[in-house]
């Protein structure tokens, strides 16, 4: 062992404790003496047992109804959410104004990023209603079993099929090993040509399938070709979620004004588009350490920090591509209207 590994130890372990997944990045996740022994899955049962005790207490944010389907499919799926007046209004504040945009080329598929902190929202009452609801809000932190400041961007996803490499985002996969929630409220129609976000209903608990699988995964996953599946970020096959018993993925080919809030550590997928497409919502993110025994405490909800962990989070990216001397994964595209072509 390095001298530096050997400084770097202590760092390594104390992440086990932590959100922390990639198992290339840290030896002791990566760990296959200790995967075979059964870490990685152990770290998953705690997570979810923290994530369902901390959800029991937050229980009172969404419906019976709400409740229900989470526990059952892993999603949440509400239609016709805002009446006509306001769907209109929050579809005129987007359409008719230009935006500090942040895009992200995967394969054939360009993903905007827009930030949507409290200078931006002032001047925009629809959409700040609508950001800051309770609907809005409330979802996103049951599913994410934290009572948490989120981080929410305008998204649009700009698709053409017969350009470049296959999008990644079309592998269904997991996010991470600790249930973790996002968010989609689709301001126009999703058709299923256009590629809709697909989940696998159930795949969120760790059934004693699953936990298999991930045991031998995990074993495996440090030297995995793939670099997403070695950082923590599981990719499935269709025959591998068969064998565990999952039924086929659900398809949200669903209306403007509908609102999807899924489990991510439940797999899920991009569909592939058909044809040239673009889907606009809006977006929310919310994950914490999944092992705290807290649902508040959260420090990105003191004012002058709330609403701004979009803001923050491209910022530092930023900052990591110059001092790495690349370009980056989220390039800044200027201030631009929501669907004007990609620069990049």
């Amino acid at each position: 062992m390095r001298a530096i590994d050997i400084l770097k130890t202590p760092f390594w372990a104390a992440e086990l404790a932590s959100g922390a997944k990639s198992f290339a990045d840290n030896p002791i996740i990566g760990s296959r003496r200790l995967n075979e022994k059964g870490l990685h899955v152990a770290r998953m049962r705690l997570a979810e047992r923290m994530s369902d005790w901390r959800r029991e207490r937050l229980a009172k944010l969404v419906s019976e109804e709400d409740r229900r389907q989470y526990a059952e499919q892993g999603y949440i799926c509400r239609k016709d959410v805002l009446g006509p007046e306001e769907l209109a209004g929050l579809r005129q504040e987007v359409e008719a104004n230009t935006f500090d945009a942040y895009d992200m080329r995967q394969g054939n598929a360009i993903t905007r990023f827009v930030p949507l902190p409290p200078e931006v929202l002032k001047d925009k009452p629809c959409l700040k209603r609508f950001v800051n609801g309770s609907l809005f809000q409330n979802t996103l932190r049951y599913v994410g079993s934290v009572n948490a400041d989120s981080i929410v961007y305008l998204h649009i996803v700009m698709t053409e099929p017969t350009k470049g490499k296959v999008d990644p985002q079309t592998s269904f996969h997991s996010d991470t090993f600790q249930p973790t929630a996002k968010s989609w409220f689709f301001l126009y129609d999703v058709a299923l040509e256009d590629g809709p976000f697909n989940y696998i209903a159930g795949s969120h608990r760790l059934t004693p399938e699953r936990a298999a699988w991930e045991q031998e995964q995990s074993v495996q996953a440090a030297d995995a070709r793939n670099k997403l599946h070695a950082r923590g970020s599981f990719r499935l096959t269709a025959e591998e979620a068969k064998q565990m018993g999952f039924s086929d993925p659900v398809a949200f080919n669903v209306p403007g004004n509908s609102l999807v809030v899924a489990d991510t550590h439940g797999f899920h997928a991009r569909g592939k588009s058909e044809r040239p497409s673009v889907r606009v919502g809006i977006y929310g993110s919310l994950r914490r350490n999944p092992f705290l025994p807290v649902t508040g405490l959260d420090p990105f909800s003191l004012p002058g920090i709330k609403g701004r962990q979009a803001q923050i989070h491209m910022k530092e990216l930023q900052l990591k591509a110059r001092w790495r001397g690349i370009k980056g994964s989220h390039r800044y595209a200027g201030k631009i209207s929501i669907t004007e072509p990609s620069p990049f």
